[in-house]
């Protein structure tokens, strides 16, 4: 079936094991609640490069929030915040912080999308509707997922216009050069205890994902802290969501803290590709991003670990740039530190050099790197 739906789209079938019989062609976009858009929109222009695009406000007849849309290459946010008291936004922002609300994902059929996902036992979020302008009409429907976090289907073939009906083009006077991010490679939920395999179990049976690979506490820990996550993934490989579940350990693990200051289930990371990652990292240490670093000593043995890279080793080591390997190449990799105030959100910058996998080599250093700034704010 995946085979039949992906070849009349000319989607290639990385994951055949897959259903997918929605199918998804892509992120559309990942829509955050946040509590001043503007001063957030100007953060991810400035210092990640994001370009405008659109805007719905007072200005375009919205009365309760405001909506900034940022555009780089394929990646798209959607920054939104309240512009009374009370209501949904207000709720979230209050319980959760700054974070992501929807993943939306860009469909051919939203009407068959929530029809096909309900029916295997999604709960309801938005009820298929037709939005409709001028420059055409894109339709909507949505579905609920782990914590508050929620899944719009969007079909947006009969549309030319900025973003979607209800928006304008936002064309600023400031515009930041890009840092040359291209997609969105992965997002990561963290989920609670023992609910790893619910949610996994969901995104087969709802949205006829498959795994793609897992890992354990054995894979994934330190002398203090564990965690375990499995990755699902659709059929042509362009959606891909990790999820993770905290595991025994002897201190607070990073997915408990992040539980803790969430309040709950949520969007822990996006990572976001580059063809780059030397001069993408490099453009956005320069402009005020933070990045973990690992000790000097990873860099001792790494090529002696993952073999020959057509990199010099000189600038990842001075960028604190990760290595790993699988058995169909090597992938680069870096995390930011929390890009918030609450330790939640952060941001991976990754370039694949054929590697499919999510850099397990890295797993020991990195959370290493994690537990030190874990041990900086006392929540160890």
């Amino acid at each position: 079936m995946s085979t039949k739906d992906n070849t009349s789209l000319n989607l290639p079938v990385e994951n055949p094991e897959a259903e997918d019989f929605l199918p998804l062609l892509g992120t559309d976009h990942v829509e955050l609640y946040v509590g001043n858009a503007k001063q957030a929109a100007h953060y991810y222009m400035s210092a990640w490069g994001f370009q405008p695009e659109a805007y719905a406000g007072l200005e375009t007849g919205l009365k309760d929030r405001v909506s900034y849309v940022l555009r780089q290459d394929k990646i798209r946010l959607v920054l939104t915040s309240p512009l009374k008291p009370g209501g949904d936004i207000n709720r979230h922002i209050e319980r959760h912080g700054d974070g992501v609300k929807a993943i939306a994902l860009w469909v051919d059929d939203a009407r068959k999308s929530f029809e096909e996902t309900v029916k295997r036992g999604a709960e309801p979020y938005l009820e298929p509707e037709i939005r409709e302008d001028d420059n055409g009409k894109v339709t909507l429907s949505g579905i609920h997922t782990y914590g508050e976090t929620v899944h719009i289907f969007v079909e947006r073939s009969g549309y030319d216009g900025p973003f979607m009906p209800g928006y304008r083009a936002w064309e600023p006077h400031y515009r930041a050069e890009p840092t040359g991010l291209k997609y969105i490679d992965h997002m990561v939920g963290n989920v609670g205890w023992n609910e790893m395999n619910k949610w996994c179990e969901f995104y087969a049976k709802v949205m006829g994902f498959a795994q793609l690979i897992s890992f354990d506490d054995k894979d994934i820990s330190t002398e203090y802290t564990a965690l375990m996550s499995k990755v699902m993934s659709n059929g042509n490989g362009r959606i891909k969501f990790p999820i993770n579940e905290p595991a025994e350990g002897r201190k607070k693990s990073q997915i408990e803290e992040y539980i803790e200051f969430y309040n709950g289930a949520g969007v822990q990371h996006m990572a976001l590709a580059t063809d780059n990652i030397i001069k993408t990292v490099s453009d956005l240490r320069d402009r005020g991003v933070e990045f973990l670093r690992v000790p000097a000593t990873y860099y001792e043995d790494v090529l002696d670990r993952v073999g020959e890279i057509d990199e010099k080793l000189e600038p990842l080591r001075d960028l604190g740039i990760l290595i790993d390997r699988d058995e169909e190449g090597y992938l680069l990799q870096i995390f930011t530190k929390p890009i918030l105030d609450r330790p939640t959100l952060f941001i991976e910058i990754i370039q694949r050099k054929g590697a499919r996998s999510f850099g397990k080599g890295n797993f020991k250093a990195l959370f290493e790197a994690i537990e030190r700034e874990q041990e900086s704010r006392g929540t160890l």
